[in-house]
Order: structure tokens, then C-alpha cells, then sequence
């Protein structure tokens, strides 16, 4: 992680045209549970030797663009040993509601000072730092008109997701809504209202991805177990290239959670 951007500033570029860098510091925020119905405790599940928790966070520490990787979990005494791999990673930990998942970010955000955040969730143990880095550099690009961007999991494998978002929509979100949904959500109160926020997305240039490369159930976790039990020994930094191109070469091994479908979101 490091400060590859500007603080808050606005400035005439040669041609007279106001420039606006975005406000700092960018902040990650992954959150982290372990009574999933699918998989309960699916986080501290182990791959190599290590829980699938310390994977994403490793993975995440890696993006240039971030200042900061908090992880976002609940008071519940049960998530003790989640607080406690993040802390070991050097990674700030803030506890909150285990229902009302937005305000637990507005909380995390608010005490990280974050001005910035970027939401991950922790089943998602191959996210990749190039593609964040995509996601952040695209939002940066578009500031002040856009105030939300995303990965656009239509052309990249799920598992991969990211999204971005200002503090200032956050805290609109914590402030104005009151749907059930969109507090278990985080950020359903943003993308609902495009003429507001301004939203974009980050695409591919290939065809739609067929894989899978969260944790939702058992076969997922098959999968992502195979992958970098394979991947991680001979190359630690692997990348999302390099789990879709092992996937593709591998129709075996890509069948393991084909069946599997992810839930919709309303």
C-alpha cells in the first residue's frame, strides 16, 4: 500500500481546466463474519497452512493506490479470532452491528478518517491488488461528477469484486435510509440512484467469465484450495491471469463448483 496519488486538491491543468484529485487517504474495507449459513467459519478455513482470511488481506495489502486496510467485523465474541488475523497483519480492526453491516462501515470508515473507501468482502481469498488499483485509478479519473465505481463482475470471474465510494455518499447512505436491505448491503442506497452518484464501471475487454473464485460453500472453497495450493509455492504474487488461465487449461478442475449459482441480489 502506499500514497501513489495526491491529497484533496483542485488545480488549473495547462489547458485552464480545473483538475480534481480525490480526497485522502483511500481506505479498504473488508468485512468479515463467520456465521455464513453456507459455510459457518468459512473465513478461518485452512489453505496451506493459513486461514482463507489471511489470504484476501495479503492479497489486499498489495494494492499500490490504498493508504489503509481495515477489516470491518461484529462485537459478537465469536469474531475474536478474525480481529485477531487481522491484527497479526499489521491490519486495523473495528467491531460493530452484525446486522446493520452499513453502519459497521460507517464506523470503520469514521475511524479510519477515511475519506475514500473501497469495499471488499472477505470470502473472496484470490481478490487481486492490479485490479483494485484499476478500480481506484478509474475513480480518480471521473472525480467529482462520480461518486461510485465498480468492478463489473459480468466480464470478470465473481470473486474478484471491488467497489469504491466517497465518504460522502457513505454517509448519506447512513443517514437517509432506512430499508433493511440497503443497511445489510452497504451500498444499494448509491448504485439505486445513478443521477445522484454518478456511477461508473470497470469492464474487460474479453468475454463474460464463467468462474467462480469467492466462498460461498463447500465446492467453492475446493476450488479456491486447488488453486492456490498449486499457484502460491512457486509463484506467491500470482495474479487473477493466472488462476483463469490455469482454469481454462483445466476444465477438471474448473468443474469442481460449476453447478454452484450465485444468490441474486434484489
Amino acid at each position: 500500500m502506499g500514497r501513489a496519488a495526491a491529497s484533496v486538491s483542485a488545480r488549473q491543468d495547462a489547458g485552464g481546466v480545473s483538475a480534481v484529485t480525490v480526497e485522502r487517504p483511500i481506505v479498504a474495507i473488508s468485512q468479515a463474519r463467520l456465521n455464513s449459513t453456507r459455510l459457518p467459519g468459512k473465513v478461518l478455513k485452512p489453505i496451506l497452512g493459513r486461514p482463507l482470511l489471511w489470504w484476501h488481506l495479503t492479497r489486499l495489502k498489495r494494492a499500490r493506490l490504498l493508504d489503509a486496510v481495515v477489516v470491518a467485523t461484529t462485537e459478537a465474541p465469536g469474531s475474536d479470532p478474525i480481529a485477531q488475523i487481522a491484527e497479526e497483519l499489521g491490519i486495523a480492526v473495528h467491531r460493530g452491528s452484525e446486522h446493520d453491516v452499513l453502519a459497521r462501515f460507517a464506523g470503520a470508515a469514521a475511524a479510519a478518517g477515511a475519506a475514500t473507501i473501497l469495499r471488499v468482502t472477505s470470502d473472496c481469498p484470490l481478490i487481486d491488488p492490479e485490479l483494485i488499483d484499476r478500480v481506484i485509478e478509474t475513480y480518480l479519473a471521473h472525480r467529482p461528477a462520480t461518486e461510485y465505481v465498480s468492478l463489473d463482475i459480468g466480464c470478470f470471474p465473481r470473486g474478484l469484486d471491488s467497489e469504491i465510494f466517497s465518504r460522502a455518499a457513505l454517509d448519506a447512505a447512513l443517514a437517509e435510509s432506512d430499508d433493511p436491505f440497503e443497511h445489510e448491503h452497504v451500498t444499494p442506497f448509491i448504485w439505486r440512484r445513478p443521477a445522484r452518484f454518478g456511477l461508473r464501471q470497470v469492464g474487460g475487454t474479453t468475454a463474460p467469465s464463467p468462474y467462480r473464485l469467492c466462498v460461498d460453500e463447500a465446492d467453492d472453497l475446493a476450488l479456491v484450495t486447488r488453486i492456490i495450493e498449486t499457484l502460491a509455492p512457486h509463484r506467491p504474487e500470482f495474479t487473477w491471469r493466472d488462476c483463469v488461465a490455469l482454469l481454462d487449461a483445466d476444465p477438471g478442475l474448473a468443474a469442481i463448483n460449476a453447478h454452484i449459482r450465485q444468490h441474486p441480489t434484489p
